[in-house]
């Protein structure tokens, strides 16, 4: 397991952009396939966006394909999710978390994932 802390989030008005970062104090995620999933209030923890150890392979929601862009600079040690033409329905917690599964990218599930981070909060206003 590596620990990851996430960081960029915050509040932002609809139509406008934010970028997470994810990155692992003292450890590396180059190994590993990171992904970003977000938590709201009664609901369900839902994928939102996965990425191969290379970053050659991305894999999105439908919900965020088109809006969103996950990316990975591993000799930064860090991943980044680029959140542009933000909704209010994308009001979440957002997780980032890295798997073991270097090479794939179609991991939409949570037990995919060995490694979490505590999360950051994302607030987009009408």
């Amino acid at each position: 397991q590596v620990q990851l802390v996430e960081s960029g989030g915050g509040l932002v008005q609809a139509g406008g952009s934010l970028t997470l970062s994810c990155t692992a104090p003292g450890r590396t995620i180059g190994s590993y396939a990171m992904g970003w999933f977000r938590q709201a209030p009664g609901k369900e923890r839902e994928f939102v966006a996965a990425i191969t150890w290379s970053g050659g392979g991305t894999f999105y929601a439908d919900s965020v394909k088109g809006r969103f862009t996950i990316s990975r600079d591993n000799a930064k040690n860090t991943a980044w999710l680029q959140m542009n033409s933000l909704k209010p329905e994308d009001t979440a917690v957002y997780y980032c978390a890295a798997s073991p599964r270097g090479n794939a990218y179609n991991l939409p599930a949570p037990a995919d994932y060995g490694s979490w981070g505590q999360g950051t909060q994302v607030t987009v206003s009408s």
